[in-house]
């Protein structure tokens, strides 16, 4: 396997390296056309001027075009069948949409009669025949339409992952897994999910058949459902629930660009599979128009590569992930108003000297002032604390983000100053009143120490220094009262620890991410400037635009732009849907509360304890769209061997719960090691590794608890790229040749619903697994753990 795919990217990698050679010839000649319209401005006549400004635009577009195009432009491939009619498209692809009546034979083989590689622009050898087709042609549609169900003519379609002009992977896809097609007279191999419904539709017998025709029409289903809705998918391990996303995505966005124009955000549980779902998922040739993120990196803030990767305690992390949380937050946010602010402004060690404000030295923490003097009329004005405070709480009252409420604030102040200082009484004249209101309105906020006054009494609240500042269990015990006990208040703020208490900087748990999302939704934040345009002197003198065009930004630029600027999107993917708490469920909502959405989950795979509360989020967050409900029952990723095992589990993780049918056998029965007979945990885990990379070609999952997975990234930190340590809670998702799971009960003993985490590590197999158990597994004599016994 692992000869065939590098066999395959090499032949991508040939062909990739061809269309680069053409594209920079393309380049060449644009620039040559560039230079030779310039030399037309020689001749002097107004109408060479003209053609030469007309010339040097179109050729500056085109250049611009190349350029901005040039990385990662390639991305698919579709291997056809003869088609019935032998006309071509103005890219030299055949438009033919059925099969041609002998291009498959008796004995279900076929020669695969036209190869067509789909990227971001079209490329034409010198023979005017495609090296690359545009996206957009009719000629790519049936790299998009195509499924299993309804195929055409395509026999394979391949996902091309590139990074500049280096092929990293394919992935394939048969549409016709029966047959069996040649290309240049060899077997056309498969790469991949591809490769393993080839091996099933090529299986012996009617009933393999049958299992092939039923894979096929259960994903044709959801990938073609309307979007008009939301669309849940459920299905167990190894159902193809990611997959059938992800092409729905492509599906959706290729048959109504417009309607899609808005974006498609897909939601993956960790870093890990979003490098996963990057690799199946083919760009569409317009960045920005579908997102990938990890929970950990969905809200601002999420610092770092991928967002927020570190893991809460499961008692830590069920407090933060509840639904109680977003009225904790509320509160903590209103509560900010009180906290020390950094700066020179009066708090409250303010003195008065000769009747000056001496203010507190800069940069020092001091707490808001509890009094407000101006001078207004000739005459001291203040305002104590207690009308301080009940303006705060008017202010509060109004609907809006607290950020957002400033401005109510300050003009309430001015309204208890305007009422101290009499300044109603003294005109009975309307007009004349209002003149004097508005005067006296301007005089107090010209005044430095009023602006100070509001910077420290009402300052900007930043969401990371609200979240911060819940790291004080005093703190967070009253703005938490009646909501959270005293040892959750005591976890969560301990946990909190991390961040700095004046900036809110450190490092964000995966559930921090929710909340910092939830108090930026509650404070609101300042418009972002807008951007100058650059001054341009020569226009500014002469009048006249450059008819040559300027620097267009890249698509990596606008991808970066798009990403930012874009808070709402058209559709959402939900991937593993069952593990969002209700909090994650709040922050996903936010961004697509106009868009249509798709859910796939396995209630039975849910690391989240309460999956009531987390249904009544998730209710919330798609309102009141009609459902279209969609269940996968075939299991093709796991041999059944492996999934016997996983069933067990699945029994006392969630009685009565059907499994999916596991749809193949290998022959191969899962290998069992008691960590005892080989020098503890570390050296059995390392030894066992060891065995399987001579086993497997592919790659190896080693599953670790999680507070073991430092531990197990260091004893196999030299065994090499197909190997990857992983957390329990990190497995979710992916899927390797061979699977290693260290000490089953200690993932099982985790959480409270350690059962089910465990039954997922134990579906990650595509060939074989083999399970350590460790000190509380109570392996019997043949080494099976308790739990996964019979």
């Amino acid at each position: 396997m692992a000869d065939t795919r590098d066999h395959e990217i090499s032949v991508e990698q040939q062909h990739l390296d061809r269309a680069y050679r053409r594209l920079l010839e393309k380049i060449d000649e644009a620039e040559f056309l560039m230079r030779d319209a310039a030399k037309l401005g020689h001749v002097g006549t107004p109408g060479a001027l003209a053609e030469r400004d007309a010339q040097v635009h179109r050729a500056g577009v085109h250049l611009n075009r190349l350029n901005n195009e040039f990385e990662d432009f390639v991305f698919g491939r579709i291997d056809l069948l003869a088609g019935k009619d032998g006309k071509k498209g103005p890219d030299g692809a055949y438009t033919a949409v059925e099969v041609a009546e002998n291009a498959i034979g008796p004995d279900n083989t076929a020669d695969i009669a036209e190869t067509l590689h789909i990227g971001r622009i079209g490329v034409l050898d010198t023979d005017y025949s495609p090296l690359v087709i545009d996206w957009r042609a009719p000629a790519a549609a049936p790299f998009y339409r195509s499924t299993p169900v309804a195929p055409g003519r395509v026999v394979r379609r391949r996902v091309i992952r590139s990074k500049g002009r280096r092929v990293l992977g394919v992935e394939d896809d048969l549409m016709r897994p029966e047959l069996t097609a040649f290309l240049g007279g060899t077997p056309l191999p498969a790469v991949g999910d591809g490769a393993l419904m080839a091996a099933l539709g090529r299986s012996r017998g009617h009933s393999m058949h049958d299992i092939v025709a039923s894979i096929q029409a259960e994903q044709d289903l959801v990938i073609r459902a309307p979007a008009a809705s939301v669309t849940l998918v459920e299905g167990g391990p190894g159902t193809g629930k990611t997959a059938v996303a992800l092409h729905r995505a492509a599906y959706l966005l290729y048959q109504d660009r417009r309607r899609y124009a808005g974006g498609i955000l897909i939601v993956s549980p960790t870093p890990l599979l979003v490098a996963y779902t990057e690799g199946v998922l083919p760009s569409l040739g317009e960045e920005g128009q579908v997102a990938i993120r990890a929970l950990g990196d969905l809200a601002d803030d999420a610092a770092g590569p991928g967002g927020a990767s570190a893991y809460d305690s499961p008692a830590v992390a069920r407090v933060k992930g509840s639904a109680r949380m977003g009225g904790v937050l509320r509160r903590a946010a209103r509560g900010a108003l009180e906290l020390p602010v950094a700066g020179a402004f009066p708090g409250t060690d303010q003195s008065e000297a000769n009747g000056q404000l001496t203010l507190a030295a800069p940069g020092r923490p001091t707490a808001p002032p509890e009094r407000l003097r101006v001078v207004a009329f000739g005459r001291r004005v203040e305002l104590g604390p207690e009308v301080l405070k009940s303006v705060r709480r008017t202010a509060l009252s109004g609907s809006g983000p607290i950020n957002y409420l400033r401005p109510r604030a300050r003009r309430l102040l001015l309204d208890a100053l305007w009422e101290r200082s009499g300044g109603a009484d003294r005109h009975n004249d309307p007009e004349l009143a209002a003149e004097l209101r508005s005067a006296f309105d301007e005089d107090i906020t010209s005044e430095d120490s009023f602006t100070e006054f509001l910077d420290a009494w009402w300052p900007e609240l930043k969401p990371r220094r609200v979240l911060a500042a819940m790291a004080s269990e005093r703190r967070l015990g009253r703005w938490s009262r009646r909501v959270l006990d005293q040892g959750e208040v005591r976890r969560v703020a301990r946990s909190l620890r991390r961040l700095d208490p004046e900036t809110g900087a450190g490092p964000l748990s995966v559930h921090d991410v929710a909340l910092l999302d939830e108090l930026h939704a509650v404070l609101g934040a300042p418009a972002r400037p807008k951007r100058p345009r650059a001054y341009d002197a020569l226009a500014e003198l002469t009048g006249v635009e450059e008819l040559m065009p300027q620097r267009e930004e890249s698509r990596r630029e606008r991808a970066e732009r798009l990403a930012a600027e874009r808070t709402e999107y058209a559709h959402v993917i939900v991937d593993e849907a069952q593990d969002l708490t209700p909090m994650q469920w709040r922050m996903v909502g936010r961004r697509g509360r106009h868009a249509t959405w798709t859910v796939v989950g396995d209630p039975a795979q849910s690391s989240w304890p309460d999956p009531e509360e987390a249904a009544a989020a998730r209710d919330e967050a798609l309102g009141t769209r009609p459902r279209r409900r969609f269940t996968l029952t075939v299991n093709y990723r796991n041999p059944a061997e492996v999934a016997a095992v996983a069933n067990q589990v699945l029994a006392l993780a969630m009685p009565g719960t059907e499994p999916p049918r596991a749809v193949r056998s290998t022959g191969l029965a899962p290998r069992y090691v008691v960590a005892a007979d080989h020098g503890g945990l570390a050296a059995s885990v390392r030894a066992e590794t060891e065995r399987l990379l001579g086993e497997v070609e592919g790659t190896i999952g080693v599953v670790v608890a999680m507070n073991r997975r430092g531990e197990a990234a260091r004893w196999l930190a030299d065994l090499g790229p197909r190997v990857v340590a992983l957390g329990s809670l990190e497995a979710k998702g992916l899927e390797y040749d061979a699977t290693l799971v260290a000490a089953p009960a200690e993932i099982a003993e985790e959480s409270v619903v350690g059962l089910r985490v465990l039954y997922v590590a134990l579906t990650r197999a595509t060939q074989r697994l083999t399970v350590v158990a460790g000190d509380r597994d109570a392996p019997d004599e043949t080494g099976v753990p308790d739990l996964l016994r019979d």
